[in-house]
């Protein structure tokens, strides 16, 4: 079973989109901020991250920074979520880190396209 580290502060969202993850058969490891981001992913080191980008504590931009900088975890997929839809947005992600990005309200077909292709392409050493 693939795990997937899911940063969301929004509680109805993270439990939405956890329970529909579950159904697909990855286990869901959850964090609420950015510190605790880093922390389950230098502990748990899952198969791929999704990172909403406006977070408590650190926001998404400084955690992905931060995963990507440290040799343990900088080879865990990020995709970063958010809310604003601006191509900027998009290459201020990329440019933190993040692998891929996707826009809030989740597209869900979409995300599991995009965790599928970057699980395929980058499974993180264990």
């Amino acid at each position: 079973m693939k795990k997937i580290l899911l940063v969301e502060d929004n509680d109805a969202n993270r439990e939405m989109m956890k329970r529909r993850l579950n159904r697909l058969g990855f286990e869901v490891i959850e964090a609420v901020d950015g510190q605790e981001a880093i922390n389950k992913a230098q502990s748990d080191k899952p198969a791929v991250i999704l990172m909403d980008m406006s977070l408590p504590v650190i926001d998404g931009w400084e955690a992905t920074t931060r995963l990507k900088a440290d040799d343990a975890t900088r080879m865990i997929p990020i995709i970063g979520l958010t809310a604003h839809a601006m191509i900027e947005d998009r290459q201020k992600a990329l440019q933190a880190g993040c692998d891929d990005y996707a826009t809030k309200p989740v597209k869900f077909d979409e995300l599991i396209a995009i965790i599928e292709r970057l699980i395929a392409g980058s499974v993180p050493k264990e």
